[in-house]
């Protein structure tokens, strides 16, 4: 089916006369800034006679969009609220951590001058020394870079060169089994984080030309459908029932637009201040019709009309294939809204360095915030603590132990 477009064209309206969807009142006795529910815009099931499927199937997309509209609404408010605080919160347990990794660096570096280590010991303390620069790497503190310049020598770095190509070896292997094939050009990952960043470009690309493949064959049969429809009315002389509904579409909105443009139409409005008020109201206007936005424009017809209580919605009174046509439009907001909800649970995922989805519920939200941050100040907490406990020399040996066979541990 061809993309509704916010284009104007002069297309013959399908009705010979166009259907004023709600009875009008004076503008000045509506209190214009309270925006009515969708539910108000859904046709309601009378006594006498149920529901047709056109008219479940607008009600189905009036739901929708004011689902996703509620839920984009309450997750941008939750960010609002919490955003500032818990980025602030984990940039100073951060900032805290890096400052004891740097105060760790100092002083093994010191003792490594001045201790009576063993060679494998020299070697732990070495290893331990380039781990914490690199996690200080960013920093660029002149204390740190000097350092650098001491303890990456070409056997260190070959050392450590060993070390990751071992572990990149591991996780190759890992990888090649949940992708159940081989990696693409192994040799050219020499770490672990290269050899992660390959897997991952290689399950995407899996997943993309799936999913390529998949709409591939949507489109050849929706295709075959519609062309099969097309050759179908034109031996019988019709017009294809898809154009039909895409043109009642854009008629249904642009006889809305007309309605709400002779409404609010500022100069013919002797009331200064009522003047103002509709033309607010018209910029709204103008950019919902722009964007083809049919909740919007009618959220605004009801805005600046009043339903008879006798006829209980407006959207009663259209026929199905009017109905048909307006749904069109308001699947296309379905996707739309969709898109931006994804947009933002991800963005919001990446600046709060936490999972966050739309369907969780506000406070599941909140305790994951305080989670991380609790465990943010837990790691500098430890990084304080490891640094008390090696004042000790034989603390101190004990604990390069430790963390030598923790990274190894981490890495396999």
């Amino acid at each position: 089916m061809a993309a509704l477009t916010s284009n104007r064209p002069s297309i013959r309206p399908i009705r010979n006369r166009p259907i004023d969807f709600f009875q009008r009142t004076p503008l000045s006795e509506m209190p214009l800034h309270a925006a009515p529910s969708l539910s108000t815009l859904m046709v309601q099931a009378s006594a006498q006679e149920k529901l047709s499927p056109a008219q479940q199937r607008f009600n189905d997309l009036l739901g929708q969009i004011e689902r996703l509209s509620g839920q984009i609404q309450r997750l941008q408010a939750w960010s609002d609220k919490h955003r500032y605080a818990h980025i602030q919160a984990l940039r100073a347990s951060v900032q805290l951590s890096q400052a004891q990794r740097k105060s760790l660096l100092l002083f093994v570096h010191e003792r490594l001058q001045s201790s009576d280590f063993t060679d494998r010991q020299q070697r732990m303390a070495r290893g331990l020394v380039r781990g914490l620069m690199a996690h200080l790497a960013a920093t660029h503190d002149p204390e740190v870079q000097a350092l650098v310049e001491i303890y990456v020598s070409e056997e260190d770095e070959q050392e450590a060169a060993d070390d990751q190509a071992e572990a990149a070896q591991r996780l190759r292997e890992r990888i090649e089994e949940a992708l159940g094939q081989p990696l693409e050009k192994p040799s050219q990952y020499q770490t672990p984080e290269e050899m992660m960043a390959a897997g991952m470009r290689q399950w995407q690309r899996q997943q993309q030309a799936d999913e390529e493949r998949k709409n591939t064959k949507r489109a050849a049969r929706k295709a075959q459908k519609q062309a099969q429809k097309k050759s179908a009315a034109a031996e019988k002389g019709e017009v294809p029932a898809a154009l039909m509904r895409e043109l009642d579409a854009k008629s249904a909105i642009r006889t809305i637009f007309r309605q709400l443009a002779s409404a609010l139409h500022p100069d013919r409005e002797p009331d200064e201040l009522e003047r103002l008020r509709k033309t607010a109201l018209m910029s709204e206007v103008n950019a919902a019709y722009e964007k083809n936005d049919l909740t919007t424009l009618l959220r605004l017809q009801m805005q600046v009309t009043q339903i008879n209580p006798k006829n209980k919605a407006g959207t009663a009174r259209m026929a199905d294939d009017k109905l048909i046509a307006m749904s069109l439009l308001l699947k296309e907001q379905v996707a739309a809204l969709e898109d931006d909800l994804e947009q933002l649970e991800s963005r919001l995922s990446r600046e709060l360095c936490v999972p966050v989805r739309a369907s969780v519920d506000e406070a599941a939200l909140s305790q994951s915030l305080q989670r991380i941050q609790a465990d943010q100040r837990h790691s500098a907490d430890s990084l304080a603590a490891d640094l008390r406990r090696i004042q000790n020399e034989a603390e101190l040996k004990r604990w390069l132990k430790e963390q030598w066979q923790l990274a190894k541990a981490t890495s396999a």
